[in-house]
């Protein structure tokens, strides 16, 4: 471990979920010194997510299917030298010299505190996970519209339901496990609203057949679906919320395989809440701001191109888990161990590519990987999703920006991507910077090119380069980035506050 504020950690690892702490506790079990940062007070990501001790859970466990591989992780993290920094949100790295990494970041619950802070390292890990993707449609801003992920973390993070009644749609393996876990809860749950299907996964059998765990995820939360009498409606989406001062109801339309709503196919059904989600998009900004090369996923989504032993393009970046494509908390988990050891035996001048070890993560990331292709490929958004959405649909809500504007910049001003439509709309330029609407503002923008936007069938790419992963005073854009000598002794060794000014914006 570092000694005096003046060194540096071997590594620092950026997001505590399932890779980063596989990666952090390989790492250090290897020899290394290393940081692990998270924005979260606790360990686990979004996949592990649990309530706080103040809530008093008894069982935090019967909230997820595999809280022994955590509590696993988690007791290795506890036994070793890693210094574990929670509250801290990175917004960005710099890279100083070969070999030589600052992490700037800010502290506090929502990263409010004055003093930011910086890490410096020999090498950082990314494992920075996903967040959901959202596809508007009308009524999507009403009080009671959740998340599919985000209603999942209301129970496990709350103890809370998003209402009594909920309806379950988008896109994705995630909506079985929300509505199971919704239903044990006790929630009624009138349906899931699965757009896609489930043959897609047929025509990539030896995926299906190589991680046998998944198909056994699947059964534990159909099981539960039948035994609460929750329906499940493929080919089907939700084109229209109603309520006035919150959800009432939803209607519900079967569509092609296209995703283009079948006329006539309507139906009403009542519920107090929506959660809706259309799958999970790797963050990768602060990847992509440094220049790692990047790889589109099967269902439209732009990850990271790593090699097989976690490495970006950029060297002593690597990265585990979600930025590289959306596959689960096991692979995740073995991502973020095979990065630790190939960090290690780079920094201490070893082969990374002998150890019977090594090989066998490397096999199960490829069979894990195999499969979260396939699973991409059959919950990609179709083409024509875009139909569901009438001109005077907010897209952007943050700056509320309606699909008429974007699809009026399109038409008549020639804004054809992303940023074009942002310079002429505001959209994407409010709190979220179009991690809500990013791709639905693509899509929109692509139907003005000559094939309408449909002839690839996914999501357009959208502007992921941003130069701040989170929002920051302008104290600490001003902060000078080499702290003074002699700062803080109270500091965790290798962290460092940034001099200079820190003032709280006031506008």
């Amino acid at each position: 471990m570092p000694t005096s504020p003046s060194e540096a950690f071997d590594l620092a690892v950026i997001g505590a979920g399932p890779a980063g702490l596989a990666g952090a506790v390989t790492a250090n079990e290897a020899g290394l010194s290393v940081a692990l940062l998270d924005s979260a007070a606790h360990t686990g990501g979004q996949y592990f997510r649990h309530p706080a001790p103040a809530l008093g859970a008894g069982r935090p466990q019967a909230l997820h299917h595999d809280w022994p591989a955590y509590a696993a992780l988690r007791a290795r993290l506890a036994a070793s030298g890693v210094r574990h920094l929670p509250g801290h949100h990175v917004w960005t790295v710099t890279r100083e010299a070969e070999d030589r990494w600052t992490v700037h970041a800010l502290t506090g619950t929502d990263g409010e505190a004055d003093e930011p802070v910086t890490v410096r390292a020999r090498a950082v890990l990314l494992a920075t996970g996903a967040y959901e993707r959202q596809l508007p449609f009308p009524g999507w801003t009403l009080p009671g519209v959740v998340g599919a992920g985000g209603a999942q973390a209301m129970l496990k993070a709350g103890l809370v339901l998003p209402g009594k009644r909920v309806v379950v749609a988008g896109s994705g393996p995630l909506l079985l496990a929300v509505a199971s876990s919704l239903a044990t809860a006790g929630a009624r749950v009138p349906a899931v609203v699965e757009a896609s299907g489930y043959l897609g996964y047929a025509r990539r059998p030896r995926a299906l057949a190589t991680n046998p765990h998944k198909l056994l995820e699947a059964a534990v939360h159909g099981s539960a679906l039948l035994r609460h009498r929750v329906p499940v409606r493929t080919r089907s989406v939700v084109t229209q919320v109603h309520g006035t001062d919150r959800v009432e109801a939803v209607t519900v339309a079967r569509t092609d395989r296209h995703w283009r709503p079948v006329p006539g196919t309507g139906r009403r059904i009542a519920c107090d809440a929506l959660a809706v989600g259309h799958g999970l998009v790797p963050q990768i900004e602060l990847a992509t701001t440094l220049g790692c090369a990047t790889r589109r996923t099967p269902d439209g989504t732009t990850a990271l191109d790593l090699d097989d032993l976690q490495r970006t393009s950029v060297p002593g970046l690597w990265a585990a888990g979600e930025p590289g494509g959306i596959g689960g908390w096991a692979l995740a988990r073995t991502e973020g161990e095979l990065a630790g050891l190939a960090i290690a035996a780079r920094l201490v001048g070893r082969p990374p590519h002998t150890g019977g070890r090594l090989r066998g993560l490397r096999r199960d990331r490829a069979r894990m990987r195999a499969f979260a292709e396939a699973m991409a490929a059959a919950h990609a958004p179709g083409p024509a999703w875009t139909r569901w959405l009438t001109d005077d649909t907010d897209v952007c809500r943050c700056e509320e920006v309606t699909a008429g504007r974007v699809r009026e910049a399109a038409r008549d001003l020639g804004a054809h991507d992303a940023r074009t439509v942002k310079l002429l709309t505001r959209a994407g330029m409010g709190w979220c910077q179009g991690r809500m609407c990013g791709a639905a503002v693509a899509c929109l923008a692509a139907e003005g090119t000559a094939d309408g936007g449909v002839a690839e069938g996914i999501v357009p790419p959208s502007a992921e380069r941003r130069p701040l992963a989170v929002p920051v005073p302008l104290g600490a854009l001003g902060s000078r980035p080499e702290p003074e000598p002699g700062s803080d002794p109270g500091l965790a060794p290798g962290v460092e506050p940034e001099s200079g000014p820190h003032h709280p914006p006031t506008g």
